[in-house]
C-alpha cells in the first residue's frame, strides 16, 4: 500500500499542485492543500481503480480547497482599524436598551412570518448560508427559495413601515 501511494504521489503531485494553485491562486496554500489531499488519499485510497485515481485525487483536492475556503471565511482576521473603531464605538446604556428592544421587535416580526418564509430569511440573512445551501437544506429549488426570501423580506419591510406610520 505504501509503495502504491508513493508511486501515485510521484505520478500525480504536479497535476494536483497545478490544479490547487489555479483554484487558490497562492503557492503556499496550494502546497498545504496538496499535503492535505494526499493525506486524505492515504486514508481512503483502497478500492479506487487505477483508471479512476487521477479524477478521484482531483475531486479530493477540490473538496480540500472547499473546506479550506469555508474555514477561512469563518475566521477572517480583523485589521487594527476595526479594533480601534470597536473600542471607541460604544453606546450608552439607553442606546443599548433601545437596540435590544429593536432586536426583540424584529424577532417577534420574524416569528410572525409563515414558516417557510421564516426559514428562508433566517438561513440566508441570519445564518449567512448561500442560496444553494439554503435551498438544499429546505429541499426546494433556488428559484423557490428566492421567492420565499422576497416575500418574507417584503413582509418585514411592510411591517416596519406600518410601525413608522403609527408614530
Amino acid at each position: 500500500m505504501r509503495s502504491e501511494l508513493d508511486s501515485i504521489y510521484k505520478q500525480y503531485i504536479q497535476d494536483v499542485y497545478r490544479y490547487l494553485l489555479s483554484l487558490s491562486g497562492d503557492h503556499h496554500t496550494a502546497e498545504d492543500l496538496v499535503q492535505d489531499t494526499f493525506y486524505r488519499a492515504y486514508l481512503y485510497l483502497e478500492g479506487i481503480g487505477e483508471e479512476k485515481v487521477k479524477p478521484w485525487l482531483l475531486r479530493v483536492a477540490y473538496n480540500a480547497f472547499i473546506d479550506y475556503t469555508r474555514k477561512r471565511r469563518r475566521s477572517v482576521p480583523k485589521d487594527d482599524a476595526w479594533l480601534q473603531r470597536e473600542l471607541t464605538d460604544y453606546c450608552t446604556p439607553e442606546q443599548w436598551v433601545l437596540q435590544q428592544e429593536r432586536i426583540a421587535e424584529l424577532r417577534q416580526k420574524v416569528e410572525l412570518l409563515p414558516p417557510r418564509q421564516r426559514e428562508a430569511v433566517l438561513l440566508v440573512d441570519y445564518y449567512q448560508r448561500t442560496y444553494e445551501e439554503a435551498a438544499d437544506i429546505m429541499k426546494v429549488t433556488i428559484g423557490h427559495l428566492k421567492v420565499l426570501l422576497f416575500r418574507g423580506r417584503q413582509r418585514l419591510r411592510n411591517s416596519r413601515k406600518g410601525d413608522n406610520d403609527d408614530e
